[in-house]
């Protein structure tokens, strides 16, 4: 499965410390059926930890995927800042959701050299 983040996602992650390792671990439980939620139209909820921090009070993400290929990470947010996204971001989301599940090789990697989506990596060990 390949897996993308969208810009504002990765500026919020840099700011909130959440790094790829991170994402890519919630991907992992995701692949073993653990979703948070499933909001509709290929739109999930999942919760991601803070560094230091357990998953329950950290932070939730958005994401787009149809479990087979590619999955997107949309938005996120600090559950202190906010319990939960509005009725329109969800139909805003979930419009995004499908049109990203849909994109075929050629548009992924048009996105990805005008830096509209960015690949998610595995990072080196320390």
């Amino acid at each position: 499965m390949r897996v993308f983040k969208t810009r504002v996602f990765d500026r919020w992650a840099r700011k909130t410390g959440i790094t790829d390792t991170v994402l890519l671990k919630a991907v992992a439980d995701i692949e073993r059926g653990l979703v948070d939620a499933d909001l509709g139209n290929n739109l999930f909820k999942q919760r991601v930890a803070l560094p230091g921090q357990g998953k329950s009070g950290s932070t939730r993400t958005l994401l787009a995927t149809r479990f087979a290929g590619e999955l997107y990470f949309l938005f996120g947010f600090e559950k202190t800042n906010r319990d939960n996204i509005t009725q329109r971001e969800l139909g805003i989301y979930q419009s995004l959701a499908s049109t990203l599940v849909a994109l075929g090789n050629e548009q992924i990697e048009a996105a990805l050299k005008a830096n509209e989506l960015m690949e998610v990596q595995h990072e080196p060990d320390d």
